[in-house]
């Protein structure tokens, strides 16, 4: 323990000065409910439950035969879906270190260092498209529903990988020479755990937080949806639903895009300053893939035909979220890499940095923010409005975003003083121009 406390209390490693998320109550309280939530969504909106009334009206049976019935408990374990789990999380480790890849620099380190990022995710994503796609073309569709009919099994599987990291990096964390995340260092083992105590917990070249933050989440996401539209087909003969097909094209368009647009990842808040521990490792692996396909397996057991005026009216929602969440994205990564081919106009800190004034960034502090939430609602469209519960992401990111902006906005006071203050003037608008 006197190597812990002597790189705990570096000057690089200052204990941390604040909680976020209500601190420890708020930590263990997210910790908790997360996965109870993610399977809550499963067991209240399934096939049988009725077309996914409010949780309200169908939790308290499924809650009483959990209490009641151990065998409602071995429904949660499925050793094929824990062997296939824990085999496509191995094949992304294989594909990130033999597929080629750029190496690029991340931003300066407190201790003066650069974490390194091999960028091959979106050949990753290609790699299991092209197999998942010879499996279906040569064994049929209803050979890839497998992630539906083992729902709750991969659910808990992808669970216990969370939970087996957290633990991980949290006990490697007191290793001597860690660089800890500011936020992390709290000394509440609660806390800590949850928020993630290492800043960049690396094993040889490999940088865990980027790696988790795209391939074995991410992708699996979009194999899911393919999953749950093989699902569909396989009820209807063969047949898919406009409904299906856009929630498919919207999705699936998302995640390519973020594949390919990996280094934009590398400014992100998630990768600059938190750690890794169990908030990051269960959002990624369990939350992203199992929670976000929510509309698709909502489809695959309610098939809805929207029609072509429906169709287009949710196709000119999620493309106009779509244009400025990349053009404002690209406005940034352009400008943070030190090209401004649109002339935009900035103020520069005391510090030396650059702030946006102008294009995307002039009208709100978090335009992308906004093309995410347009997006989300795109998705969700799809699913009509028999029920609330398909829209559970759009509240859900709603609340996310505002979170995030809060909390990118309280760093940035912290580090600019008086300089974000002027910035503030000039750009008064947090995420929606003239709203919000």
């Amino acid at each position: 323990m006197s190597n812990s406390k002597r790189s705990d209390n570096a000057p690089l490693n200052p204990q941390s000065a604040s909680y976020e998320f209500l601190g420890p109550p708020g930590a263990l309280a997210i910790t908790l409910g997360v996965p109870v939530l993610t399977y809550v969504l499963f067991f209240t909106c399934n096939d049988s439950s009725g077309g996914c009334p409010p949780p309200v009206q169908t939790l308290y049976p499924s809650l009483a035969q959990a209490l009641s019935d151990p065998a409602f408990w071995w429904k949660l374990w499925d050793p094929k879906a824990f062997s296939v789990y824990y085999s496509w999380y191995a094949f992304c480790l294989i594909a990130w270190a033999v597929l080629p890849g750029d190496w690029v620099q991340g931003t300066q380190l407190r201790d003066g260092k650069y974490q390194q990022y091999k960028i091959n995710a979106f050949s990753t994503g290609l790699l299991a498209l092209g197999l998942s796609t010879g499996y279906i073309l040569r064994f049929g569709v209803q050979s890839f529903t497998f992630f539906y009919d083992h729902w709750a099994g991969f659910v808990s599987a992808a669970l216990s990988m969370s939970f087996l990291q957290g633990v991980l990096w949290y006990a490697l964390s007191f290793k001597e020479g860690k660089l800890l995340a500011l936020g992390g260092n709290s000394g509440n083992f609660i806390y800590d755990f949850y928020i993630g105590r290492e800043l960049n917990p690396t094993v040889g070249s490999l940088d865990i937080k980027s790696f988790n933050e795209l391939r074995p989440g991410m992708i699996l996401w979009l194999l899911i949806d393919i999953s749950m539209a093989c699902s569909q087909a396989t009820r209807l003969g063969g047949h898919l639903t406009d409904s299906m097909i856009l929630v498919l094209f919207f999705q699936g368009l998302y995640i390519l895009d973020a594949l390919y647009n990996e280094p934009a990842i590398l400014t992100t808040i998630d990768i600059i300053s938190d750690g890794f521990g169990f908030m990051l490792a269960v959002g990624d692996l369990l939350w992203v893939p199992f929670v976000y396909s929510l509309q698709a397996r909502y489809l695959a057991f309610r098939p809805k035909d929207l029609g072509y005026a429906w169709s287009a009216a949710i196709l000119a929602v999620n493309f106009l979220g779509y244009f400025i969440f990349r053009t404002s994205n690209n406005e940034k990564n352009e400008f943070k890499n030190g090209r401004n081919p649109k002339n935009l106009s900035y103020i520069t800190t005391e510090q030396g940095s650059k702030l946006l004034t102008s294009g995307w960034w002039g009208r709100s502090r978090h335009p992308n923010y906004l093309g995410d939430l347009l997006m989300a609602l795109a998705w969700s469209l799809p699913t009509g409005f028999d029920t609330p519960v398909t829209y559970f992401y759009v509240i859900y990111f709603a609340i996310l975003l505002i979170h995030r902006q809060r909390r990118d906005d309280e760093k940035c006071e912290k580090k600019y003083g008086k300089d974000w203050d002027r910035y503030q003037r000039l750009v008064p608008y947090r995420i929606i121009p003239y709203v919000y």
